[in-house]
């Protein structure tokens, strides 16, 4: 639908007098969502009469090159967004860390989780809080009146979805933590927010990690593939083949024993026995442990619990006969390095943990690092503080 030049200009001039009444668009005057070249021709005409502001037309300029942009989020949702993104609620904090990767800071509102973080999100814990991921606050992301919210995929809350996007407000959910789909979710996530070429930044910086360690693999006739429990925060709970920790084994050169386990449901972790344990007799044994059952991570300096956790782990009933005790090849990692994006720095440890003769000069602490310093822009140094596996050396 075609918009008369004259009213056009009559109408836009009595929005631009009011910024709030500029509707959906700004610069949209058929309700289209979308600012056609006639529609920025009109937006020019009145920015040269000084009816609207150079920021203003610099804004409709924007909208008309830019959008609307449509991508499918993990969950495999389409969805449009039809000018730039300003005020941000973020229920995940994967994507948390992602976003100052890439930065982006029109957040306004976050999880329980975030909050309560207040070392390695410093800036964001100070922010409105508006619930748990997994049990948000919809009045409370409702009042912060946001143009977009990010949830984890596995958020399959129904009033969720009822209440947010029924107020014309979209859901986006990812999960960048597993490695096969990380790709294209942090691609998807610099469209989004127009931050393609720092989204490849990131991506180079992970497979230029990774890279070379499958390179290293493939190219080492002798390198036997180590035999891996991965137990997950409760006892008994192994990681199986629909887990993120799965790829990362994998991608170091280990057989993950549980990667075939309830592969008909959606879970990622399966219950085992001890026995089943015992009988596999695992070369490595790795324990993905939480902060809320030891002391561990960027606020904790002291490896005194991570060392007990270990030592029970080494002394159950029955574990003496299995090769990784036998061996003294148990590790703990934290999910900060494991269960988010920076995965890459997990599969580092374990390439290590899992062939150290092949990767002598890997420096799993100094990649992290560099995480930090480059990409996090945290003041923060790893040989004075954090904990975040052990032992460190295999």
């Amino acid at each position: 639908m075609k918009v008369n030049l004259k009213i056009g200009m009559i109408v836009l001039i009595l929005l631009a007098a009011s910024p709030h009444a500029w509707g959906a668009v700004p610069g949209d005057l058929n309700g289209d969502n979308i600012v056609s070249q006639e529609e920025l021709l009109i937006a020019e005409n009145l920015a040269n009469m000084g009816n609207i502001t150079a920021d203003q037309l610099e804004e409709i300029q924007h909208i008309h090159d830019d959008y609307p942009r449509t991508f499918i989020d993990n969950s495999g949702k389409s969805i449009t967004i039809n000018k730039p993104i300003r005020k941000i609620i973020l229920l995940n904090a994967d994507c948390a860390e992602v976003f100052r990767c890439l930065g982006i800071k029109n957040i306004i509102g976050v999880d329980s989780y975030i909050a309560k973080d207040s070392i390695f999100f410093p800036e964001l814990s100070k922010l409105t809080e508006v619930g748990s991921s997994f049990h948000p606050d919809c009045e409370a992301i409702l009042t912060l009146d946001p143009d977009i919210v990010i949830a984890y995929t596995g958020v399959k809350e129904e009033d969720l979805d009822d209440k947010i996007e029924a107020a014309d407000i979209p859901i986006a959910r990812f999960s960048a933590c597993k490695v096969p789909t990380r790709d294209d979710q942090l691609r998807t996530l610099g469209y989004i927010f127009n931050e393609e070429d720092k989204a490849e930044e990131l991506v180079k910086f992970y497979h230029n990690i990774t890279d070379p360690i499958i390179s290293t693999l493939k190219n080492a006739s002798s390198a036997k593939k180590s035999k891996v429990y991965i137990e997950c925060y409760s006892d008994f709970k192994a990681r199986n083949g629909r887990s993120g920790t799965q790829e990362m084994c994998a991608m170091a050169g280990g057989m993950n024993i549980a990667e075939d386990l309830d592969l008909s449901g959606q879970g990622t972790t399966s219950q085992v026995d001890p026995e089943w344990i015992v009988a596999q007799n695992p070369d490595i044994i790795i324990k993905v442990v939480s902060g809320s059952e030891v002391s561990c991570g960027y606020d904790e300096d002291d490896t005194a619990e991570m060392m007990s956790l270990r030592d029970a782990i080494m002394n159950r009933p029955g574990f003496d006969n299995i090769t990784a005790v036998k061996e003294n090849r148990v590790y703990l990692i934290t999910p900060d390095i494991c269960d988010r994006s920076c995965n890459v720095i997990g599969v580092a440890y374990m390439a290590k943990w899992f062939h150290p003769d092949l990767f002598k000069d890997l420096d799993p602490q100094a990649i992290h690092q560099e995480y930090l310093t480059r990409f996090q822009g945290l003041d923060y140094d790893l040989s004075k503080h954090g904990v975040f596996v052990y032992p460190e050396e295999s």
